[in-house]
């Protein structure tokens, strides 16, 4: 494995060991300050999510795969595990309602599906999403709600047939989350830090399989490789690239290359590769938008409770007259941004209002939403080239759609219609709609296909034109649907490995 690289840094890497190794109880309001500060929230959001305070996930990347952004929110990472090392842990399949323009169908991704949650494990319930979302584990455990939570989950289901009458379907969300006791650990302990990062490794983070993964007899792992072009020559492939602490060249020969670069880096090397300056892909997007929704019951004392604050909640809306494709919600419940940025929203009146702001953070819950990417803005990615230095970089540029906000316009005014049955009401004014890519919920770019054509690839990833090349991140979907896409990636992925095995 060939990976550039980036880990947290080691004066913080100390604060998290010294964390996992007690209990929460134990820490310092030093050692979370230090961990905290630097993750800055406003009424629009946290505008980037680090881990453990560090941006080390996005560094570096403008020197090593350099691009360029108008109005768009994705980036690539260096770091070691990627944007797993950020991200929030919600899977859920894709369903074939939304593989239309797939080569591959859901029953072809099962085994691998299963196959992903040996690695990642997975906090789920038997409930109603399993009715339309395969569990593909036989005996899931699930994390505790918070009490908002259960209060919210209390009002859906009593009017569960109603709802579902009008294409709602709910459930606890589902999450690569370690959740029940294993020999060594305890499993979750509700310390409330998820968005932050989890000291004791519980969400998964593909940096701890790679670390797992060297001390097999098979496996090498060579870090600080930034790779710039590939090469086939016959039955071999040329890695080409250099080391990024020296900027000295390096080259390798590999029988076959799986290339898992993010949607971004994947795409600069593919067209660097074959010198295809100038000619403009399009990078598919689930749209990201966020909103509150306020419960008309207070949960007290939610700023101590106990809980877990990724997404508690998930909801699927699959209602024609709202949107040609399923939408796909995600609910969080009180955490310590929401508090900071509810008091925010108060500006100099905050300290005065402080009894208040306190009932609206027992009230409050964040509504985060996708759709698919047939009604979301798209992202077109050009690589071009200095013709006096040389230097490339890629280019993104966002491409508006504007059925985007007529769709979002009506999952609000559906929410509205139905306040009743939500025990609380949304609030639009507060609608944020993100810029394309913000969600990182992005891809696309080489997209499979039966018979592939220039910048298309086949179903083993390979794109037009190569053969011992494949490209195994979400490079290669046809479509992005709204529900969650690290589950698919990695089954995908999965499913290309094992497909070609057996190959020369």
């Amino acid at each position: 494995m060939l990976d550039a690289g980036l880990e947290l840094e080691s004066e913080r890497n100390q604060i998290v060991s010294a964390l996992a190794a007690t209990s929460p109880s134990n820490w310092t309001p030093t050692q979370l300050a230090a961990l905290k500060g630097n993750m800055d929230v406003t009424a629009r959001g946290v505008p980037l999510k680090l881990l453990f305070g560090s941006d080390y996930p996005y560094r570096e990347t403008e020197q090593h795969a350099p691009w360029r952004g108008v109005g768009v929110g994705i980036r690539p990472s260096l770091a070691l595990g990627g944007l797993s090392t950020v991200w929030g842990g919600a899977m859920l399949p894709y369903r074939d309602t939304d593989l239309e323009r797939w080569p591959i169908k859901s029953a072809v991704l099962e085994m691998y599906y299963r196959a992903v949650l040996e690695l990642t494990g997975l906090s789920a319930r038997q409930d109603d999403l399993a009715d339309l979302f395969p569990l593909h584990c036989d005996a899931p455990q699930s994390l505790e709600p918070s009490n908002q939570a259960r209060l919210f989950l209390k009002h859906l289901e009593r009017h569960r047939d109603k709802l579902r009458a009008v294409g709602w379907n709910f459930g606890r969300s589902r999450l690569a989350v370690r959740v029940a006791p294993t020999a060594g650990d305890k499993g979750c302990v509700y310390c409330r830090l998820c968005m932050y990062g989890c000291p004791y490794g519980y969400i998964y983070n593909s940096a701890d399989t790679v670390r797992q993964m060297r001390s097999e007899k098979n496996f090498t792992y060579q870090a600080y490789f930034i790779v710039t072009t590939l090469e086939e020559r016959g039955d071999k492939v040329i890695i080409n690239g250099y080391d990024r602490r020296t900027r000295n060249t390096l080259a390798i020969e590999a029988g076959r290359v799986y290339l898992a670069a993010g949607v971004i880096s994947t795409a600069q090397i593919l067209l660097r590769s074959r010198s295809d300056y100038d000619r403009p892909l399009r990078l598919w997007d689930s749209h990201y938008f966020l909103f509150p929704l306020v419960l008309a019951r207070r949960t007290q004392l939610v700023q101590r409770e106990a809980l877990y604050t990724l997404s508690q909640l998930f909801i699927e809306i699959f209602n024609p007259q709202i949107s040609r494709r399923a939408v796909h919600l995600q609910i969080y419940t009180y955490n310590d941004l929401v508090g900071q940025a509810v008091r925010k929203a108060f500006g100099p009146f905050a300290r005065a209002l402080t009894p208040l702001a306190r009932q609206l953070e027992e009230r409050m819950l964040m509504v985060q939403g996708y759709l698919h990417s047939d009604e979301s803005p798209g992202i077109e990615m050009t690589l071009q080239r200095d013709g006096n230095s040389g230097r490339d970089w890629l280019q993104l540029s966002a491409v508006p759609n504007p059925e985007t906000p007529r769709v979002v316009k009506r999952i609000l005014r559906e929410m509205l219609r139905q306040s009743r049955r939500l025990g609380g009401i949304v609030v639009p004014p507060l609608l944020q709609l993100s810029e394309p890519g913000r969600g990182f919920h992005s891809g696309g770019s080489f997209p499979m296909q039966e018979r592939p054509e220039s910048f298309e690839s086949d179903c083993l990833g390979r794109p037009c034109g190569w053969t011992r090349v494949h490209a195994v991140d979400a490079t290669v979907f046809p479509s992005v649907p709204a529900t969650t896409i690290t589950y698919t990636v990695m089954a995908n992925a999965y499913r290309i490995g094992w497909e070609t095995a057996a190959l020369n």
